[in-house]
C-alpha cells in the first residue's frame, strides 16, 4: 500500500513516569543511546515514510531540537578528531519533519492529533497512526511497519496486533473478533482477564484511509465529555461494515510507556535479552 505520511503523537505530561517527565518528554527517554520515539521513526523512514506530523504540547522543543542539525556540535567533533561520529550526531535523511502543536488545555485523547493533522493531508490519502512511546524490534532489522503496508490493500485500513499472556491482558485494549469469520469486530478497551474476548492487543500502530480519518475527525469536533479514543470512531466503522485486518505483529513489542516495560526495553536494546 502507498502510504508516505505518519502521525506520532508525542503531546501530554507523562504523568505515569513523573518526576522524570518534569525536565524530560516520555518519548524523549533513552533506550539504550537513543530517546524511545527514535525507534518509532526509525522504522517509519524504512518502511518509506517521507513526512511524519509530530503532535507535541505548547512549548516543546526537545524533539525539535534532537531532530535538527547541531552546528557547534558538529564543530566541535570535526576540530577533536571525532568526525566518525558526525552520523550519529545527524539527524535522518529522507524525511520531512512537522510539528504540530496540541493545547493541554482543551480536547484530548488518542484521536485528538489526527483531528488536528487531517487538514494537512491531501483528500484521498490514508496515513500510519502509531504511539511515540513504544515499537518494535525485530533481530534481523527488518521494519514491522513495512510489513503491515506490504499486507494492508490499497486504501484499505489495518493495525498491528500483539499476542500477550491472557492475565496481562487487562492492561490494554483488546481485539475482538468475530466468532464465524475472524475478522475484527472491536477493541475492548482493559477487560477483566476472564471477560476478555482474546490475548491479541491493540499496539497502537494503524494505517488508516480517509474515510476513517474524516470519520475520526467529525468524532473530535463533537462536544463529549472526557478523552477522545481513537478506537471508538474505529469501532463504529467495524459495526458499520467497515473493514479493517488485523497483522499480527512478528518483532517484539517494547512498550516505553511505564516504568518497567521502559526497563524491558533497555534490557532487550542493550543486552539483547528476550
Amino acid at each position: 500500500m502507498t502510504v508516505t505520511k505518519a502521525i506520532i503523537p508525542v503531546a501530554g505530561w507523562g504523568v505515569r513516569r513523573l518526576p522524570i517527565t518534569k525536565a524530560i518528554e516520555k518519548c524523549m527517554l533513552p533506550v539504550g543511546n537513543r530517546p524511545v520515539v527514535d525507534y518509532v521513526v526509525r522504522d517509519c523512514i524504512m518502511a518509506g515514510i517521507t513526512d511524519i506530523y509530530f503532535v507535541i504540547s505548547k512549548g516543546s522543543t526537545q524533539l525539535q531540537e534532537y531532530y535538527s542539525d547541531n552546528a557547534d556540535l558538529n564543530q566541535y567533533l570535526q576540530y577533536n578528531g571525532q568526525s566518525a561520529m558526525l552520523e550519529l550526531a545527524h539527524p535522518p535523511q529522507n524525511v520531512r519533519f512537522h510539528y504540530v502543536e496540541q493545547d493541554a488545555n482543551a480536547k484530548y485523547g488518542t484521536a485528538v492529533p489526527i483531528a488536528l493533522v487531517l487538514p494537512q493531508i491531501p483528500k484521498g490519502e490514508s496515513i500510519l497512526y502509531t504511539l511515540g512511546d513504544c515499537f518494535f524490534h525485530s533481530t534481523d532489522g527488518s521494519s514491522e511497519i513495512l510489513r503491515l503496508k506490504n499486507v494492508t490493500p490499497e486504501a484499505g485500513n489495518s493495525m498491528l496486533a500483539v499476542q500477550i499472556p491472557r492475565e496481562e491482558v487487562s492492561r490494554y485494549g483488546v481485539i475482538q473478533f468475530n466468532e464465524d469469520t475472524g475478522a475484527f469486530e472491536q477493541i475492548i478497551e482493559h477487560p477483566n482477564v476472564d471477560q476478555a474476548p482474546s490475548n491479541y492487543i491493540n499496539s497502537g500502530t494503524f494505517i488508516l484511509n480517509y474515510d476513517v480519518l474524516t470519520r475520526i475527525y467529525n468524532f473530535c469536533n463533537m462536544d463529549l465529555s472526557g478523552e477522545y479514543f481513537v478506537i471508538d470512531p474505529i469501532n463504529q466503522f467495524a459495526l458499520d461494515n467497515g473493514v479493517v485486518q488485523v497483522v499480527p505483529a512478528q518483532g517484539q513489542y517494547l512498550d516505553g510507556g511505564n516504568v518497567h516495560g521502559w526497563l524491558h526495553a533497555n534490557e532487550v536494546i542493550i543486552r539483547g535479552a528476550a
